[in-house]
């Protein structure tokens, strides 16, 4: 079972089941591995806790 797994700052759940289908379905077209054998982990960061050329990214999307 292949598995996708993704770091990315908060988003809403709207953006992140389409980021899930999209992500689905061009691994499978690559693969030629059916979609419903993807998973797909999507882990949340806090902007605080992702730093971006030396800036925390919650400063810079101030």
């Amino acid at each position: 079972m292949p598995v996708i797994t993704i770091d990315i700052s908060a988003m809403a759940t709207e953006k992140k089941a389409e980021l899930v289908k999209e992500l689905t379905v061009k691994a499978s077209e690559v693969t030629k591995i059916p979609e419903e054998k993807f998973t797909v982990l999507i882990n949340e960061l806090p902007r605080e806790n992702i730093g971006i050329g030396g800036r925390l990214l919650s400063e810079i999307m101030k």
